[in-house]
């Protein structure tokens, strides 16, 4: 399966951040959306960060409350870990795991067009299962 079937699926909504705006302005953005990370950018289109609840719970472990009041771009992750629309959920599934990462933008042509959760790639995963199964169950039956 590849990844453009995800976001036909779930659709190409992404929710940005610019990254001057302050970490309680992205809580904001977060909670109103109910998603756990935010792409950082300063048009829509492009990407220099990404953000998510667990870089705002880290820095509040270290930073203390003040953090509330800081720049995304003083929490956001810079190395930023993207994938295309044509590429392979199970290649995709492999960097999430090996990287530990939850949130992968999605790029075609230099422009940020969707973003995929590793719920996303787990319910892809399930969804071809059950589909084998249903292929398997009607073999066994003929």
């Amino acid at each position: 399966m590849l990844i453009g079937a995800i976001l036909q699926a779930k659709g190409s909504n992404v929710a940005t951040v610019h990254p001057g705006a302050t970490v309680t302005e992205l809580l904001a953005v977060l909670a109103g959306n109910n998603i756990g990370a935010a792409v950082v950018s300063e048009d829509g289109f492009s990407i220099v960060g990404i953000v998510s609840e667990r870089d705002v719970v880290r820095r509040l472990h270290d930073r203390g409350a003040g953090v509330l009041g800081a720049s995304v771009a003083s929490i956001m992750t810079t190395e930023v870990r993207t994938c295309a629309p044509d590429a392979q959920v199970e290649d995709l599934r492999q960097t999430m795991t090996t990287h530990r990462i939850r949130h992968v933008p999605v790029v075609a042509e230099g422009r940020l067009v969707g973003i995929v959760s590793i719920g996303d790639v787990v319910k892809s995963a399930i969804e071809t299962l059950e589909t084998e199964k249903a292929y398997l169950v009607d073999y066994l039956h003929r």
